[in-house]
């Protein structure tokens, strides 16, 4: 027989209504956040705040070394949407930054070298 359910150690959907305050997504300019994107803390030696929500705390503490929002949910057990709201509250506290994986020109200004990326491709296709 298992034990009475605790009203302090929440538990699937309540778990997650406390982790977000009851938000569904992020808003505003992290809502563009998908499973790609980057996330690494502003300064190598940002440490967890006291009195920092324990999940705040671990995202911090691995992103010190950039890591995707789809490995942050791999290694804490969150689905996106409640990872999200999570990173959404640090890049609005300036923790962390968020990052396109793939920038969008190199530093010659241009694109990615479209012809080393034909070569590739013409590579994998002869496998």
């Amino acid at each position: 027989m298992s034990g009475p359910h605790r009203p302090g150690d929440p538990s699937g959907l309540e778990r997650y209504y406390v982790l977000t305050g009851g938000r569904s997504g992020p808003g505003g300019a992290a809502a563009g956040l998908d499973v790609a994107t980057l996330v690494i803390t502003c300064d190598s030696r940002t440490a967890p705040l006291t009195g920092m929500q324990h999940e705040h705390e671990e995202i911090v503490r691995r992103c010190r070394d950039p890591l995707s929002v789809a490995e942050l949910g791999a290694h804490l057990g969150l689905p996106f949407n409640i990872l999200a709201v999570l990173v959404t509250d640090l890049l609005e506290a300036g923790r962390v930054e968020a990052r396109d994986p793939i920038p969008v020109s190199s530093p010659s200004g241009h694109g990615p070298d479209l012809a080393l990326l034909e070569e590739v491709l013409s590579g994998l296709e002869r496998l």
